[in-house]
């Protein structure tokens, strides 16, 4: 019986330290930086909890990231969530999805600034992506959600 309860604690534990993410408040220019200092190609997804197509494409984002953990792809997911939301809420909805990726919090509230300054074609709307691979001098904005079949097609191209 101590051994089931010693294994069941570490199992807990375990499983507490496997999502010790601490979501980071970023402001627009910090992952503008990101994105234009990156040496290996990255994805940028924005996204929030309350938006269904978002919930939805991080799922078929993280598995085809995966897929090119040779070639060093990095994916960062940027919560647009409400200012009321962070972090506890926002925290716990990472948690419960089993959300693996790097997860940021926007802290700039006017869209009017930060979407034009991702991309002049950005309107506010999400979700969006921005892959860039520096290397090649790639650069893609995609201003709705990415179907899994044609998400495959774009991390084609950013790693090729």
């Amino acid at each position: 019986m101590k051994r089931t309860s010693c294994l069941l604690l570490a199992c807990l534990l375990f499983s507490n330290i496997a999502f010790n993410q601490t979501i980071k408040k970023v402001k627009i220019a910090d992952v503008l930086k990101m994105a234009d200092t990156a040496t290996t190609p990255m994805i940028i997804n924005f996204w929030a909890t309350w938006c269904g197509p978002c919930v939805r494409e991080i799922p078929w984002f993280e598995k085809e990231v995966a897929n090119y953990k040779d070639k060093g792809v990095q994916l960062v997911l940027v919560s647009l969530d409400y200012v009321t939301d962070y972090p506890k809420l926002l925290t716990k909805f990472v948690k419960d999805k089993g959300y693996k990726s790097k997860v940021l919090w926007l802290g700039d509230t006017d869209p009017n600034i930060f979407c034009p300054a991702v991309d002049k074609h950005w309107e506010g709307t999400i979700p969006v992506t921005l892959m860039v691979n520096n290397a090649k001098k790639y650069r893609a904005f995609y201003g709705e959600q990415i179907p899994e079949p044609q998400l495959k097609i774009a991390l084609q191209k950013l790693v090729e």
